[in-house]
């Protein structure tokens, strides 16, 4: 059977479409942030990007939804790798300038170039740029939050496989050149078009099991009235806000600020082998516990979807390290109790201003790594970084 280039691309426009309308619709109705809200705009793009196919594949004439085609789908590629990098709770301004040049230069190299009757206008940066998106979403898929599920594994495969077939079609279009049979029959838009389907039906997928774990191990809904969660943890926003505040009075003063951090690395891991269920009551007993052993004096938040941070005054190094220890212990008075004897993996890291500064960010960074350092440590399950 031999496929025309209209019914290919009608085909792959419907999936990218319907695809798409499925993964916003879910946005919007689950009011998700974070790396859902950009995966869902990876998937507009791709609905861009195909209607966009579609206008020129009807009328060749329309040289402008080359353009408006090859910036979306870098758009669309770039996002994935952004969701994925969001995903790992990594800072997103730079990667996102990367991915807004990548888009215009996508758009203007088709507007500079003569153009193509066959629609090959500007198609070597569009394929390097895509390379590159896909290979970085790869490798992110493999590093930081990502890593600890299965799941990504089968996302990092099809964005590699679409690194690797950019990467030939790069080669294909320098030294073939786009009329050659050869590069049209393995690597021209028919094949691209497969390549296309199968990557969005793997991301609709993965992407809504990564977000649907993620509100599972968190579960909690924030109150509208009062920007609380019902078990009075603050959401990560209005921690950060207390938090800034907090430094900058402490600052004046030459206070000693402290933050605690308390992970629980293994939630995916007790969710598969366990059920969620028990996984929803460990994080609860986790929120619950937090809150119960931290000092009165002191706000507790979200810290991410496996963590939560303390922000509060200390005297000194012990004075942090005894209160951090007493949260640990307590923690695990109700964990056990909740779930049958299930216990998670816990760390506890501390970070104190007067080595981290007066820097929000900075002592929340610093206790995450000793937080993570503990979790992973068989000597210790509370560590203060860098303590004098």
């Amino acid at each position: 059977m031999t496929l025309d280039l209209t019914s290919v691309v009608v085909m792959s426009t419907l999936v990218v479409i319907v695809s798409g309308v499925v993964y916003i619709v879910e946005t919007l109705l689950r009011r998700d942030d974070g790396a859902g809200r950009i995966w869902a705009l990876a998937f507009l793009a791709a609905m861009l990007t195909t209607v966009a196919y579609l206008v020129w594949a009807l009328d060749d004439s329309a040289w402008w939804a080359i353009a408006v085609g090859n910036a979306a789908f870098v758009t669309g590629t770039g996002c994935m790798w952004l969701g994925c990098w969001g995903f790992n709770e990594r800072p997103l301004t730079i990667p996102s300038s990367v991915v807004a040049i990548g888009a215009v230069g996508a758009a203007v190299s088709v507007l500079l170039s003569p153009h193509d009757p066959k629609g090959w206008d500007g198609a070597l940066w569009m394929f390097v740029a895509l390379m590159v998106f896909a290979a970085a979403g790869a490798v992110e898929c493999l590093r930081g939050e990502l890593r600890r599920s299965r799941t990504p594994l089968v996302l990092a495969f099809v964005l590699g496989l679409q690194a690797i077939f950019y990467l030939m079609r790069i080669i294909g279009f320098v030294l073939l050149g786009p009329d050659s049979e050869t590069f049209n029959t393995w690597l021209g838009t028919i094949p691209a078009s497969f390549i296309t389907i199968t990557f969005t039906i793997v991301a609709l997928v993965v992407t809504s099991v990564l977000r649907a774990g993620r509100a599972q191990q968190r579960g909690f809904e924030h109150l509208s009235e009062s920007g609380v969660a019902a078990d009075g943890i603050l959401p990560e926003a209005s921690f950060r806000a207390q938090l800034h505040d907090l430094v900058e009075r402490a600052g004046w003063r030459g206070e000693l600020v402290g933050v605690i951090v308390v992970r629980v690395d293994d939630l995916h891991q007790i969710s598969t082998a366990f059920g969620s269920e028990i996984a929803r009551a460990v994080s609860a007993s986790l929120r619950s516990g937090v809150r119960r052993h931290s000092p009165s004096n002191a706000f507790v938040g979200e810290d991410g979807a496996v963590g939560l941070a303390v922000g509060l005054l200390v005297e000194s190094a012990g004075d942090a390290r005894r209160r951090a220890a007493l949260v640990y212990r307590g923690l695990f008075e109700g964990i056990g109790t909740a779930t049958g004897g299930v216990i998670p993996v816990v760390g506890v890291g501390v970070a104190l201003s007067d080595t981290a500064g007066y820097d929000p960010d900075g002592l929340l960074r610093t206790a995450r790594e000793a937080a993570h350092r503990a979790a992973t440590s068989v000597e210790a399950s509370v560590i203060v970084a860098d303590a004098r």
